[in-house]
């Protein structure tokens, strides 16, 4: 069903009736692909929440002329499934790395689920021994899981030296071999 162009200049205009009309019809197919690329429920609803916050907050920028709603509305969620991605990459990376350095030092089993919270203690005791900038770039990397982008956007640091204080910083934290 094709929403009535009122509706669509509603939600341009920031009409919140209008707004709901437009998730209740795209919410589904949003949902779906989200869905289907990460693999998991939880961050699907999480992208769908995010994309639809976007939409709203960028509804002026929407141009009927240039594209459809449901393209742009795919557009949103396309970057939205993309930085969860790299966040669960991200994530896992960062839990593997600290996982190899706690485990090789002695700090925890191989095992278990108490290694979760030593290791998060582990991980602010670590931080603490870099300077300042590095230790907010890998604070704002690993406790506030923001991308390398968005740190860089926060900081207002270019992306290269965002990238090259978490991949000092890491490197720096490990155990030496």
């Amino acid at each position: 069903m094709a929403l009535d162009p009122r509706t669509i200049e509603g939600f341009r205009s920031g009409d919140e009736a209008a707004f709901e009309a437009i998730f209740r019809e795209y919410a589904g197919l949003v949902y779906s692909v989200a869905r289907r690329t990460i693999g998991d429920a939880t961050e699907a609803e999480d992208v769908l929440q995010q994309v639809f916050a976007a939409a709203w907050q960028g509804r002026g920028r929407f141009q009927p002329d240039r594209a459809t709603l449901s393209s742009w509305l795919m557009g949103i969620a396309r970057h939205k499934i993309v930085d969860a991605l790299e966040r669960r990459t991200r994530r896992r990376l960062v839990d593997v790395q600290l996982r190899q350095e706690l485990v090789g030092a002695g700090e925890l089993s191989v095992d278990g689920e108490p290694e979760r919270v030593i290791g998060r203690l582990s991980i602010d005791q670590r931080l603490g021994q870099l300077p300042e900038a590095p230790r907010e770039v890998l604070q704002l990397a690993i406790v506030d899981d923001l991308t390398h982008t968005q740190i860089a956007e926060r900081l207002q640091m270019p992306l290269g030296t965002v990238k090259s204080h978490i991949r000092r910083s890491l490197r720096k934290l490990q155990p030496a071999a």
